[in-house]
């Protein structure tokens, strides 16, 4: 990978020197973009982060096993939880995020480590970076969320070396996230055309067809994440409802329909309910997709 600072490109994507400036995206993809670096710079994702889902970014990074100088490319990194971790191994780990902001807060909580990484703010879906630049693509909880799966995927499988790992840890759409994405989707506006649902990610047939022949030794596993962070329905709605960028967008977007946001609140403790906080439970299982594959 180069070494020499990367500048930008007239459509505002960092450019690495040695690659060709991306192909201009479409007006109604720049203003998706658009929506989306907004949606997860507001609330506070680096509060799910640290107190709800912390031990995520360890698992992936232990199931692609990142050595001292290995090349670990972390896309849609968020605040950096696999990221640093993956750092911790000695490994030159760059961060990526279509939003700055969550960028930022990786970047004080890697100083404050003593950690270093490259934190570059980039497109998913327009990665830029040379074929081959890294020996570890991973994605925790992240790609998913952009919006063209295809293209993401493409893009994780360019920038990896053969030989190298593809590791991605992603929601699966019969687990608690998943089902919550679901809960939410009919108070949000409608998705733009070709947009495609997150938590097919955690499908493994859906990312199989995605990577294609282009990986093989695919090691897929479902695994739990043990949550105890919430003591009741309401709570787990309250915090979610502050800081996950998806579930803050769609309240923001029923601000004037008092009715519809008391239904999507019921909706949501029903669901925390049917997933372990009720009766006084506090313990949830959130399924995820482990999924890792070499270059082929």
């Amino acid at each position: 990978m180069p070494s020499t600072a990367p500048g930008t490109g007239s459509d505002g994507v960092a450019v690495v020197p040695g690659r060709p400036v991306p192909d201009q995206a479409d007006p109604a993809d720049d203003a998706l973009k658009a929506r989306h670096r907004a949606m997860w710079a507001s609330g506070s994702y680096a509060t799910v982060a640290s107190e709800v889902i912390p031990v995520l970014g360890p698992v992936l990074v232990e199931a692609c096993r990142p050595g001292p100088g290995d090349r670990v490319l972390d896309v849609a990194a968020g605040t950096g939880n696999a990221a640093l971790p993956a750092a911790r191994t000695g490994a030159d780990v760059t961060a990526t995020d279509l939003t700055p902001e969550l960028l930022d807060t990786g970047r004080e909580a890697a100083e404050q480590a003593g950690l270093r990484l490259t934190w570059q703010a980039a497109d998913a879906e327009r990665l830029p970076f040379d074929d081959a630049s890294f020996d570890v693509v991973m994605s925790c909880v992240g790609v998913m969320f952009a919006p063209h799966h295809r293209r993401a995927a493409d893009e994780l499988v360019r920038v990896c070396r053969p030989g190298g790992t593809v590791g991605l840890l992603s929601w699966t759409p019969g687990g608690f996230v998943g089902q919550m994405l679901a809960t939410i989707r009919p108070f949000a506006p409608a998705p733009p055309p070709g947009a495609q649902p997150p938590p097919l990610w955690g499908d493994e047939a859906h990312v199989r067809d995605l990577l294609g022949d282009r990986v093989v030794d695919v090691d897929a596993r479902r695994q739990s994440l043990e949550v105890t962070a919430f003591g009741s329905p309401e709570e787990f709605r309250e915090l979610f409802k502050a800081c996950y960028g998806p579930t803050v967008a769609v309240y923001r977007s029923l601000a004037d329909d008092p009715s519809r946001t008391a239904g999507l609140d019921a909706a949501l403790d029903d669901l925390a309910r049917r997933h372990g906080l009720d009766d006084g439970g506090t313990s949830m299982a959130w399924e995820y997709l482990l999924l890792t594959a070499r270059r082929a």
